[in-house]
């Protein structure tokens, strides 16, 4: 008889344990052992146990074990959660297991040794038929769904709790958010006006209510949202860096004269745009988008373009806004210089075209969306011993929760958007797919989106040089790790599981639009490793970036409106403060408005930060000291970061990789 210590880690997480039977079976190259039952295992959270397997010969080197779960008679049935298991064989050799999964009784659980392989690696049979069934079983647990024509797929489910338990939010973030979204109206003390329909009758009165629950950036904007610079301010460094551009000739429909503007020094509007210093934000996407009806009352949106200055103390500045896109004597050009409320209101109708354009563009469909589509391709295609399975599986966790949670209680039928938001309805899905039709792989990827809008040497553009730098410290990780396991391209192209994952993407994320660029397969080792990090960019830094400041900048309602409730000015010289109020949305939307963004901004106290991995899904050496070079990397930055932020008025944190989380779960 020889014998295996086995020794089994559950996970330390809410609800991991169990009380039930434990069975394992151990397979090898030259054999397997009978399935054992451990029943001197303790099975308690965090809970490290040991226990010996006796086989009558060597099974040779391992290849797999079946884990197997079995209820109690008289004790409940409960799923169990092992993060990995360690086997010691006679031979002395010690073997990973990576599990890091939900498993429950009545089914027996296929665990790899933890060395990656790609499909073409497999030298067993019992190894390509684990590989088979295991993306058997995933394709079945997670189909795709079409959630509206020209929009991404989604995960076919109805409902979070009709996921799979592996990717459902933990006992502890779904307790925490239930809370929070439950609360949130008391919580901001506004439940009393939840059901006022009336429009406010002073800022004042906005100024109280929105004084019971503030942060100190959400103070800041309250106190200076009327000033020019941070409306400017915003474009570069508020929750939707993604639009500004750099312009050296005005658009057709934007006849901005040089009479018009005001520029220092004697300088002109020409001579600006040939020196590079105007820029522009287009809100065309909107544009023939019929606004809903909220309360039985229409709403409005508008589709701006708003002209920028950068002055010669680097301060950028709004110069011009036309409402519509199509120039008209009903369709002004609204100038500083223009009355108080002529110029105020034409801002607030930007500020709130922009909750559109940030709240379905840049954070729904490119980060939310996208990181399903990879998540659930990732899941239906790779295995969990395929590398790129390994890198980015911590990317992916409770995208799918959270994402099912935002289809009921925001973007559904009865949701937010189509209670209380001018592209609620109809225009919603509209929106999404223009939106989606518009996307290109370069601005996904955030070296080229900088490039591409000219945005390379503007001042101030703390998202662009943070970014930047998350990217390449990213990058360089992804290259290490791919070029471990990928020796030359064409490893790259004998991978048929990794051809499949792309394939998926490009026909269920992108609809197969080739316009969009984005690979429809990968030929060589640079083009995978821009790929991968992208994907992994996507779905942590750039929702960090759209996600982490919308109480800060959206809190104060005026700021950030979520609807419109008048047509903007026809004419110079029709406003007031009385027709400001009367068009920014009620007392009852700007309430719901308040707890909706106060329940996105909150950190869960599960927050796996950006460069942690608290589940091993790695066993080589050379991948782990890439993860710990990665993080430490990650941790300089942060301290870059905040000894700038010690010189700022106003700190740029959202892409400190401390506040990052790994993946799209909020």
């Amino acid at each position: 008889m020889v014998n295996y210590e086995v020794t089994v880690y559950t996970g330390n997480r809410g609800h991991a344990s169990t009380v039930n039977n434990v069975h394992i079976k151990l397979v090898g190259a030259d054999g397997e052992s009978d399935l054992t039952w451990l029943k001197s295992l303790i099975t308690w959270r965090g809970s490290v146990s040991t226990y010996t397997v006796s086989c009558p010969n060597s099974l040779g080197r391992l290849l797999l074990i079946e884990l197997d779960k079995r209820q109690f008679v008289l004790f409940p049935d409960d799923a169990w959660f092992p993060d990995k298991v360690e086997i010691k064989s006679p031979e002395n050799d010690v073997y990973t297991f990576p599990v890091h999964c939900w498993i429950s009784s009545g089914e027996a659980h296929l665990s790899r040794e933890g060395t990656a392989l790609r499909i073409f690696d497999e030298s067993h049979s019992l190894g390509h038929n684990a590989r088979k069934k295991e993306l058997t079983r995933r394709s079945a647990d997670y189909e795709w769904d079409s959630y509206a024509p020209g929009v991404p797929h989604t995960i076919k489910a109805d409902g979070p709790r009709t996921l799979p338990f592996e990717v459902q939010f933990s006992f502890t973030k779904n307790t925490e958010f239930q809370f929070t979204a439950v609360t949130g109206l008391f919580e901001l003390h506004l439940k009393g006006l939840a059901c006022n329909q009336e429009n406010w009758k002073n800022l004042d009165d906005i100024n109280a209510v929105f004084h019971n629950k503030d942060t100190p950036l959400s103070d800041y904007v309250q106190e200076h949202w009327m000033e020019d610079w941070l409306f400017a301010y915003q474009f570069l460094n508020g929750v939707n860096p993604t639009l500004i551009q750099r312009i050296k000739t005005l658009p057709e429909n934007f006849p901005v004269t040089d009479e018009m503007v005001a520029i220092p020094d004697g300088s002109n509007l020409s001579n600006e745009l040939k020196q590079g210093n105007v820029y522009l934000c287009d809100y065309k996407n909107l544009d023939g988008i019929l606004a809903h009806s909220i309360q039985g009352r229409q709403q409005h949106l508008v589709t701006p373009l708003v002209l920028l200055h950068k002055r010669p103390d680097d301060k950028l500045m709004p110069i011009a806004i036309q409402l519509k896109q199509t120039p008209a004597k009903d369709n002004p050009i609204f100038l500083p210089t223009d009355s108080t409320y002529d110029w105020l209101t034409a801002k607030i109708f930007v500020r709130s075209a922009e909750f559109v354009e940030h709240e379905l563009h840049a954070h729904l469909l490119r980060t939310h969306l996208l990181a399903e589509i990879f998540a659930v391709s990732l899941l239906r295609n790779l295995p969990m011993v395929h590398p790129l399975y390994k890198l980015l599986i911590p990317h992916t966790r409770y995208t799918m929760h959270i994402n099912e949670l935002a289809r009921d209680k925001l973007i559904g039928p009865t949701g937010f958007f189509n209670n209380f938001a001018a592209s609620g309805g109809e225009a919603l899905t509209k929106i999404l797919a223009r939106s989606l039709s518009s996307i290109t792989y370069r601005s996904l990827c955030i070296p080229d989106d900088i490039a591409d809008r000219d945005l390379q040497d503007i001042p101030n553009f703390y998202y662009r040089d943070d970014g930047l730098k998350l990217w390449s410290i990213m990058f360089k990780f992804v290259q290490g790790v791919i070029q471990y396991y990928y020796k030359s391209d064409d490893e790259v192209q004998r991978d048929s599981e990794l051809q499949t994952w792309i394939g998926d993407i490009f026909q269920y994320g992108f609809l197969s639009q080739p316009q969009s660029g984005i690979p429809q397969n990968f030929t060589t080792v640079p083009e995978l490793t821009k790929f991968v990090t992208m994907v992994m960019y996507t779905s942590s830094c750039q929702h960090a970036a759209v996600n982490g400041g919308q109480y800060d900048y959206g809190g104060w309602m005026p700021n950030n409106p979520a609807t419109m409730q008048r047509p903007p000015p026809t004419k110079k010289g029709t406003t007031s403060e009385a027709t400001m109020l009367e068009t920014l949305p009620p007392i009852n939307v700007t309430v719901e408005t308040m707890a909706i963004l106060w329940l996105l901004s909150r950190k869960s106290s599960d927050f796996v930060p950006l460069g942690h991995y608290p589940e091993d899904h790695y066993t080589e050496a050379t991948p782990r000291q890439l993860q710990k070079d990665f993080k430490a990397e990650l941790d300089m930055l942060s301290i870059e970061i905040n000894n700038r932020n010690e010189g700022l008025e106003i700190p740029y944190t959202y892409l400190n990789p401390e506040y990052i989380e790994n993946s799209v779960s909020i």
